[in-house]
């Protein structure tokens, strides 16, 4: 086995893992995008970085010591399913994708069926912030094998518990107050700015929470939803998922996905909302109330 390391999903956070790991050890990618004329674009600025992108997921995992799956949460049962099928005993499967603990632990068995070793793991903060240093729990027998390959790289890795599903946990529960205040601010300021109260709502939350500048971060979280509205929703699906596997019901994740899919649908019927910067966030709003959209949310899921 060489020391290889292999990266499918070439997303945000993949792009980044895979031209800042590629400054210290060859690294072979694959996204199931990359033959459209969009990712083709995206990727020339990549030239000269050292990554090579092949043409399938077992051409990329072949020969390498580590496979990082960072896919949609969608794609990420798909993903250890096909893994299943190319992996070699020796090889470690960590797949950071934001899904329940149960679907790590079904992803977990796929791929340990081709004598893998599979390590579940969740990155806790946003990755263009950080790159490598953002922080990763591990979780699973062969954590400590993942720190022995990447912790020389710089990156920030913690192991949490040996059993697969800890990690996962973890971030999915934080994802309920992390992608829910996205949620809140939104739905909050949208209905301020149409009564004309967002400056006294404002005013109201720097007082109640000190050392908040509430006017950057209500932007801030506006924005992320606009631009990230459809990934967030579908990992919301998976936090809803943590909260059933919990006993309860996933209401105010639920709710946190229709209105971040809402989000989604605005960006993609008007694309330049994607655009704008944080700064502008109150004339965001003034454009999306002008748009008429009533706030209507796509039940998208259950």
């Amino acid at each position: 086995m060489t020391h290889r390391l292999c990266i499918i999903g070439f997303g945000e956070a993949g792009a980044i893992f895979s031209v800042a790991l590629a400054r210290h050890v060859p690294v072979r990618s694959y996204d199931i995008l990359q033959g459209t004329p969009a990712f083709k674009k995206k990727v020339a600025k990549f030239a000269g970085s050292g990554i090579e992108f092949a043409v399938s997921a077992a051409e990329a995992a072949e020969g390498a010591q580590l496979v990082l799956s960072l896919v949609t949460a969608a794609a990420s049962l798909d993903v250890a399913s096909e893994a299943a099928a190319y992996l070699n005993p020796g090889q470690i499967f960590l797949d950071l994708n934001s899904v329940s603990p149960g679907t790590k632990k079904t992803n977990a068995a796929l791929v340990e069926r081709s004598g893998a070793a599979y390590v579940d793991g969740a990155i806790m903060a946003p990755v263009p912030s950080r790159a490598l240093a953002v922080p990763i729990l591990l979780a699973g027998n062969h954590a400590s094998s993942v720190v022995g390959a990447l912790g020389g790289y710089g990156m920030n890795l913690e192991i949490v518990s040996d059993k697969v599903g800890v990690a996962a946990a973890t971030k999915m529960c934080r994802s309920v107050i992390i992608k829910g205040i996205e949620a809140l601010c939104s739905e909050a300021f949208l209905a301020a700015r149409a009564h004309g109260v967002e400056s006294r709502v404002l005013a109201s939350l720097n007082d109640t929470f000190p050392g908040t500048d509430w006017n950057k971060y209500a932007g801030y979280q506006v924005g992320r939803s606009l631009v990230h509205g459809r990934r967030r929703a579908a990992e919301m699906r998976e936090v809803a998922t943590t909260v059933r596997e919990a006993g309860l019901d996933p209401l105010m994740a639920m709710a946190t996905a229709f209105r971040q899919d809402w989000a989604a649908d605005l960006s993609d019927s008007d694309p330049a909302l994607k655009k704008r910067h944080d700064d502008e966030w109150l004339e965001t709003l003034d454009l999306i109330l002008a748009a008429g959209t009533g706030g209507h949310v796509r039940a998208t899921g259950t």
